[in-house]
């Protein structure tokens, strides 16, 4: 089976979790689907930045003017049109969401990894609220299946576009490789962090609720937050809000870090906190869970899907809800423990070879 997956919307580093996804679920097809042979089409940046898929799926560098979304879009229809009938491929997965409106007469897979744009619209700009209205509808009603990350997805794109539900497949996120090292490391000392603290994982999009977490942790004594994640719309507003309520020494935002790091603050933290408003999936949570670390997630979207018992869900935009839970698990030691334990059997149900097969079950429907 010769597979040809299109990532040429994936700008490597600024895309969040859709990245991670798709490209764990790919490097777990070298060992749940020998038989398949991948071709990825992408930006250059994408091999250096992932050199675990580079190893397991033929990577094909496409014209870097792709970084425009017009260019890429022209692209997707001629130059990816060409290459798919050139490398005489099975089948084409589309992961951005999205079809060109040439594929060169193959079946065709397609990813969609939420509809945020329906539910948020005022969080997109008018350009970017067109395009989504124009295509993907369409890119839906024409893809031989659809892959969703959760179920909660899958309700929306059968409601919003009349899918049948029979091509629609859930693909769960699944579980990236753990660094075993249980070491907090030099990278993380020289954070200068609380002595307590909490971990938030996202970029400063206005759905991720960062306010929420602010304000319950304004309300709650000696208790620290580490955010991670690049800078987003919402960026200034979480920098005022951290000044008004003069969390200055409790808040600590060292941007983007390293899978290690990142793991070793979950080892350490009190609590993963994870109150977005919006979530397709919400792969931090399983991360957390897996490596020990208690969560706390908003009760909002496909979150309550993925968290499962596996940890505590609260109200997405009650403050006094979230400061209450911070207090909890910073004071409880039976509560945060009892937490741990079942987070940590919630995250054995989310595997990459799990994601892998779900996506291979995917393919073999639409060539059957």
């Amino acid at each position: 089976m010769r597979v040809g997956v299109n990532l040429l919307w994936l700008r490597p580093g600024l895309v969040g979790g859709s990245e991670e996804y798709l490209v764990r679920q790919l490097v777990a097809l070298d060992d749940v689907a020998p038989d398949l042979e991948l071709t990825v089409f992408a930006l250059p940046a994408l091999a250096t930045a992932h050199p675990d898929l580079a190893e397991v799926a033929t990577i094909v560098a496409a014209p870097s003017l792709t970084r425009a979304r017009p260019a890429r879009i022209a692209v997707e229809s001629t130059w990816l049109a060409a290459q798919t009938r050139r490398r005489r491929l099975d089948l084409i997965h589309h992961g951005g969401g999205t079809m060109p409106a040439l594929n060169a007469g193959v079946p065709t897979v397609l990813t969609i990894h939420d509809l945020q744009y329906l539910t948020y619209p005022q969080y997109f700009s008018a350009t970017r609220r067109r395009y989504l209205a124009a295509t993907m509808p369409r890119s839906a009603r024409r893809a031989q299946a659809i892959c969703v990350p959760s179920a909660f997805v899958a309700r929306t794109v059968t409601e919003a576009f009349a899918v049948l539900t029979e091509r629609i497949f859930i693909v769960p996120h699944g579980l990236p490789r753990q660094t075993p090292d249980d070491d907090i490391g030099p990278s993380v000392e020289q954070l200068q962090l609380p002595d307590r603290f909490v971990v938030y994982p996202a970029i400063t999009h206005p759905h991720k609720n960062h306010l929420t977490l602010l304000r319950a942790l304004a309300r709650v004594d000696d208790v620290g937050a580490v955010l991670l994640g690049g800078r987003g719309r919402a960026d200034a507003e979480v920098t005022n809000e951290i000044a008004r309520l003069g969390l200055e020494r409790r808040v600590v935002r060292p941007g983007r870090v390293p899978a290690a790091t990142r793991d070793a603050l979950y080892r350490h933290a009190l609590a993963l906190t994870f109150p977005s408003r919006y979530e397709g999936f919400g792969a931090p949570v399983i991360e957390a869970m897996a490596l020990g670390c208690p969560v706390l997630a908003a009760d909002a979207t496909a979150l309550p899907d993925v968290v499962g018992d596996g940890g505590e869900l609260i109200p997405t935009d009650d403050v006094v809800a979230w400061a209450a839970a911070l207090t909890k698990v910073r004071d409880d030691a039976a509560h945060r423990a009892n937490l741990i334990a079942k987070g940590r059997a919630r995250a054995e149900h989310f595997t990459a070879a799990a994601s892998a097969r779900a996506l291979v079950t995917a393919y073999r429907s639409v060539l059957r």
